[in-house]
Protein backbone atom coordinates (compact mmCIF):
# COMPACT_ATOMS: atom_id res chain seq x y z
CA UNK A 1 0.00 0.00 0.00
CA UNK A 2 2.74 2.44 0.91
CA UNK A 3 4.80 1.70 -2.19
CA UNK A 4 1.74 2.24 -4.37
CA UNK A 5 0.81 5.47 -2.57
CA UNK A 6 4.33 6.89 -2.80
CA UNK A 7 4.53 6.14 -6.51
CA UNK A 8 1.19 7.82 -7.20
CA UNK A 9 2.06 10.61 -4.78
CA UNK A 10 5.25 11.52 -6.60
CA UNK A 11 3.22 12.12 -9.75
CA UNK A 12 0.65 14.17 -7.84
CA UNK A 13 3.45 16.34 -6.43
CA UNK A 14 4.76 16.90 -9.93
CA UNK A 15 1.30 17.74 -11.27
CA UNK A 16 0.59 20.00 -8.29
CA UNK A 17 3.59 22.07 -9.30
CA UNK A 18 1.85 22.85 -12.58
CA UNK A 19 -1.42 24.03 -11.03
CA UNK A 20 -0.25 27.53 -10.16
CA UNK A 21 0.76 28.12 -13.78
CA UNK A 22 -2.64 26.91 -14.95
CA UNK A 23 -4.53 29.22 -12.58
CA UNK A 24 -3.93 32.16 -14.91
CA UNK A 25 -4.88 30.36 -18.10
CA UNK A 26 -8.24 31.04 -19.75
CA UNK A 27 -9.15 27.37 -19.73
CA UNK A 28 -8.21 27.03 -16.07
CA UNK A 29 -6.81 23.99 -14.27
CA UNK A 30 -9.97 21.87 -13.91
CA UNK A 31 -9.31 19.55 -16.86
CA UNK A 32 -5.69 19.15 -15.84
CA UNK A 33 -6.61 18.23 -12.27
CA UNK A 34 -9.19 15.73 -13.50
CA UNK A 35 -6.48 14.04 -15.56
CA UNK A 36 -4.09 14.08 -12.58
CA UNK A 37 -6.78 12.45 -10.43
CA UNK A 38 -7.43 9.70 -12.96
CA UNK A 39 -3.71 9.12 -13.56
CA UNK A 40 -3.11 8.69 -9.82
CA UNK A 41 -6.00 6.24 -9.60
CA UNK A 42 -4.64 4.24 -12.53
CA UNK A 43 -1.20 4.10 -10.93
CA UNK A 44 -2.67 2.83 -7.66
CA UNK A 45 -4.86 0.32 -9.45
CA UNK A 46 -2.00 -1.10 -11.51
CA UNK A 47 0.35 -1.49 -8.53
CA UNK A 48 -2.24 -2.99 -6.19
CA UNK A 49 -3.65 -5.27 -8.90
CA UNK A 50 -0.17 -6.62 -9.50
CA UNK A 51 0.30 -7.23 -5.77
CA UNK A 52 -3.12 -8.89 -5.23
CA UNK A 53 -4.46 -10.03 -8.64
CA UNK A 54 -7.65 -11.61 -7.27
CA UNK A 55 -8.81 -8.71 -5.07
CA UNK A 56 -11.57 -6.35 -6.13
CA UNK A 57 -11.65 -2.55 -6.01
CA UNK A 58 -13.97 0.29 -5.03
CA UNK A 59 -12.56 3.36 -6.78
CA UNK A 60 -13.74 6.97 -6.53
CA UNK A 61 -13.36 7.65 -10.25
CA UNK A 62 -13.92 4.23 -11.83
CA UNK A 63 -16.45 2.66 -9.49
CA UNK A 64 -16.48 -0.99 -8.47
CA UNK A 65 -14.23 -3.61 -10.05
CA UNK A 66 -15.21 -7.11 -8.95
CA UNK A 67 -12.64 -9.63 -7.82
CA UNK A 68 -12.80 -13.04 -6.18
CA UNK A 69 -15.92 -12.80 -3.93
CA UNK A 70 -14.07 -14.61 -1.15
CA UNK A 71 -11.20 -12.14 -1.13
CA UNK A 72 -10.88 -8.57 0.24
CA UNK A 73 -11.19 -5.45 -1.86
CA UNK A 74 -9.27 -2.20 -2.05
CA UNK A 75 -11.13 1.07 -1.37
CA UNK A 76 -9.26 3.95 -3.00
CA UNK A 77 -9.47 7.73 -3.16
CA UNK A 78 -6.57 8.84 -5.35
CA UNK A 79 -6.95 12.53 -4.48
CA UNK A 80 -8.94 13.48 -1.41
CA UNK A 81 -8.97 17.26 -1.33
CA UNK A 82 -9.44 17.85 -5.06
CA UNK A 83 -10.67 21.42 -4.55
CA UNK A 84 -7.52 22.23 -2.58
CA UNK A 85 -5.39 20.73 -5.36
CA UNK A 86 -7.35 22.69 -7.94
CA UNK A 87 -6.68 25.98 -6.16
CA UNK A 88 -3.01 25.34 -5.42
CA UNK A 89 -3.54 24.64 -1.71
CA UNK A 90 -1.04 22.01 -0.49
CA UNK A 91 -3.45 19.95 1.61
CA UNK A 92 -4.64 16.72 -0.02
CA UNK A 93 -4.08 13.00 0.36
CA UNK A 94 -4.24 9.52 -1.11
CA UNK A 95 -6.44 7.11 0.85
CA UNK A 96 -6.25 3.31 0.54
CA UNK A 97 -8.13 0.76 2.66
CA UNK A 98 -8.65 -3.00 2.71
CA UNK A 99 -12.18 -4.26 3.37
CA UNK A 100 -12.92 -7.91 4.12
CA UNK A 101 -15.96 -9.82 2.84
CA UNK A 102 -18.45 -11.04 5.43
CA UNK A 103 -18.02 -14.71 6.27
CA UNK A 104 -21.61 -15.50 5.29
CA UNK A 105 -21.13 -13.97 1.85
CA UNK A 106 -23.80 -11.30 2.45
CA UNK A 107 -21.65 -8.31 1.56
CA UNK A 108 -18.70 -6.36 2.87
CA UNK A 109 -17.56 -6.29 6.48
CA UNK A 110 -14.77 -4.73 8.51
CA UNK A 111 -11.83 -2.67 7.31
CA UNK A 112 -8.58 -4.35 8.36
CA UNK A 113 -5.90 -2.05 6.94
CA UNK A 114 -5.72 1.57 5.88
CA UNK A 115 -3.26 4.20 4.75
CA UNK A 116 -3.56 7.96 4.28
CA UNK A 117 -0.58 9.49 2.49
CA UNK A 118 0.05 13.25 2.24
CA UNK A 119 2.35 13.71 -0.77
CA UNK A 120 3.39 17.30 0.02
CA UNK A 121 4.56 16.61 3.59
CA UNK A 122 5.54 12.99 2.82
CA UNK A 123 3.56 11.78 5.84
CA UNK A 124 2.26 8.22 5.79
CA UNK A 125 -0.47 7.46 8.34
CA UNK A 126 -1.28 3.75 8.44
CA UNK A 127 -3.10 1.22 10.57
CA UNK A 128 -3.84 -2.48 10.74
CA UNK A 129 -6.67 -3.94 12.78
CA UNK A 130 -5.48 -4.90 16.28
CA UNK A 131 -1.93 -3.70 15.50
CA UNK A 132 -2.36 0.01 16.15
CA UNK A 133 -2.01 3.19 14.13
CA UNK A 134 1.25 4.75 13.03
CA UNK A 135 2.83 7.79 11.40
CA UNK A 136 5.82 6.35 9.58
CA UNK A 137 7.30 4.25 12.42
CA UNK A 138 5.90 6.30 15.35
CA UNK A 139 2.86 4.98 17.23
CA UNK A 140 -0.22 7.22 17.14
CA UNK A 141 -2.63 7.94 19.98
CA UNK A 142 -5.66 10.18 19.97
CA UNK A 143 -5.47 13.36 22.04
CA UNK A 144 -5.73 13.07 25.80
CA UNK A 145 -7.61 16.35 26.21
CA UNK A 146 -10.85 15.88 28.11
CA UNK A 147 -12.43 19.35 28.13
CA UNK A 148 -14.37 20.88 25.25
CA UNK A 149 -12.90 24.34 25.81
CA UNK A 150 -9.45 22.87 25.07
CA UNK A 151 -10.57 20.94 21.99
CA UNK A 152 -9.82 21.77 18.37
CA UNK A 153 -12.51 20.25 16.16
CA UNK A 154 -12.42 19.58 12.42
CA UNK A 155 -15.43 19.51 10.13
CA UNK A 156 -16.55 19.68 6.54
CA UNK A 157 -18.86 22.53 5.50
CA UNK A 158 -21.66 22.04 2.94
CA UNK A 159 -21.01 23.61 -0.44
CA UNK A 160 -22.76 23.98 -3.80
CA UNK A 161 -24.63 20.76 -4.55
CA UNK A 162 -23.46 18.87 -1.47
CA UNK A 163 -24.51 18.74 2.16
CA UNK A 164 -27.31 19.96 4.37
CA UNK A 165 -26.60 23.54 5.41
CA UNK A 166 -29.39 23.58 7.98
CA UNK A 167 -28.20 20.41 9.70
CA UNK A 168 -24.58 21.58 9.73
CA UNK A 169 -25.54 24.99 11.09
CA UNK A 170 -27.49 23.49 13.97
CA UNK A 171 -24.56 21.24 14.91
CA UNK A 172 -22.13 24.15 14.65
CA UNK A 173 -24.31 26.36 16.86
CA UNK A 174 -24.29 23.62 19.50
CA UNK A 175 -20.57 22.84 19.34
CA UNK A 176 -18.78 25.98 18.11
CA UNK A 177 -19.23 28.22 21.18
CA UNK A 178 -18.03 25.43 23.51
CA UNK A 179 -14.72 24.47 21.91
CA UNK A 180 -11.29 26.07 21.37
CA UNK A 181 -11.75 26.24 17.62
CA UNK A 182 -13.32 24.78 14.48
CA UNK A 183 -11.20 23.99 11.41
CA UNK A 184 -12.26 23.19 7.84
CA UNK A 185 -9.22 22.11 5.80
CA UNK A 186 -10.96 20.26 2.98
CA UNK A 187 -9.80 16.63 3.19
CA UNK A 188 -11.83 14.20 5.31
CA UNK A 189 -9.15 11.51 5.03
CA UNK A 190 -6.53 13.85 6.48
CA UNK A 191 -8.96 15.19 9.09
CA UNK A 192 -9.44 11.65 10.41
CA UNK A 193 -5.71 10.92 10.24
CA UNK A 194 -5.06 14.08 12.27
CA UNK A 195 -7.61 12.99 14.88
CA UNK A 196 -5.68 9.72 15.15
CA UNK A 197 -2.45 11.71 15.52
CA UNK A 198 -3.89 13.93 18.27
CA UNK A 199 -3.68 17.11 16.17
CA UNK A 200 -7.47 17.45 16.33
CA UNK A 201 -9.56 16.27 19.25
CA UNK A 202 -12.54 15.36 17.07
CA UNK A 203 -14.14 15.55 13.62
CA UNK A 204 -17.67 15.58 12.30
CA UNK A 205 -19.11 15.56 8.77
CA UNK A 206 -21.94 14.02 6.77
CA UNK A 207 -22.56 13.09 3.14
CA UNK A 208 -19.16 11.49 2.64
CA UNK A 209 -18.30 8.40 0.61
CA UNK A 210 -16.61 5.11 1.65
CA UNK A 211 -13.34 6.09 -0.04
CA UNK A 212 -13.26 9.31 2.02
CA UNK A 213 -13.45 7.56 5.38
CA UNK A 214 -12.52 3.85 5.19
CA UNK A 215 -8.82 4.30 6.00
CA UNK A 216 -9.29 7.28 8.32
CA UNK A 217 -11.91 5.60 10.51
CA UNK A 218 -9.60 2.63 11.09
CA UNK A 219 -6.76 5.01 11.95
CA UNK A 220 -8.87 6.69 14.65
CA UNK A 221 -10.06 3.41 16.13
CA UNK A 222 -6.59 1.88 16.19
CA UNK A 223 -5.25 5.06 17.82
CA UNK A 224 -7.72 4.55 20.70
CA UNK A 225 -10.57 6.73 19.48
CA UNK A 226 -14.22 6.21 18.59
CA UNK A 227 -16.05 6.65 15.29
CA UNK A 228 -19.85 6.52 15.05
CA UNK A 229 -22.76 7.96 13.13
CA UNK A 230 -25.17 10.52 14.61
CA UNK A 231 -27.04 7.77 16.49
CA UNK A 232 -23.88 6.53 18.14
CA UNK A 233 -23.67 3.37 16.02
CA UNK A 234 -20.24 2.03 15.10
CA UNK A 235 -20.14 0.66 11.56
CA UNK A 236 -17.45 -0.85 9.34
CA UNK A 237 -17.37 2.38 7.34
CA UNK A 238 -19.09 5.47 8.73
CA UNK A 239 -19.49 7.64 5.65
CA UNK A 240 -22.92 9.22 5.49
CA UNK A 241 -22.44 10.51 9.06
CA UNK A 242 -19.12 10.61 10.89
CA UNK A 243 -18.33 11.67 14.44
CA UNK A 244 -14.79 10.77 15.52
CA UNK A 245 -12.85 11.62 18.65
CA UNK A 246 -11.34 10.38 21.89
CA UNK A 247 -13.58 8.68 24.45
CA UNK A 248 -14.64 11.59 26.72
CA UNK A 249 -14.98 14.19 23.98
CA UNK A 250 -16.78 11.88 21.57
CA UNK A 251 -19.38 11.22 24.26
CA UNK A 252 -19.87 14.92 25.01
CA UNK A 253 -19.97 15.96 21.38
CA UNK A 254 -22.46 13.21 20.59
CA UNK A 255 -24.81 14.51 23.28
CA UNK A 256 -24.56 18.04 21.88
CA UNK A 257 -25.13 16.79 18.34
CA UNK A 258 -28.19 14.75 19.28
CA UNK A 259 -29.68 17.68 21.18
CA UNK A 260 -29.03 20.02 18.24
CA UNK A 261 -30.84 17.75 15.77
CA UNK A 262 -33.96 17.10 17.85
CA UNK A 263 -37.14 18.11 16.05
Amino acid sequence: MERAARRAGSRLRRDFGEVEHLQVSRKGPADFVSKADRAAERSLYDDLKQARPDWGFLLEESGEVEGDPGKPRWIIDPLDGTSNFLHGIPHFAISIAVQEPKLDGSGWGEVTAGLVYQPITDESFWAEKSRGAWLQDARLRVSGRRHLDEALIATGIPFAGAGDVGEWSRIYQAIGPRVAGIRRFGSAALDLAWVAAGRYEAFWESNLQPWDTAAGCLLVREAGGFVTDWRGRSQAICDSQVLAGNDPLHSRLHKLLVEALKD
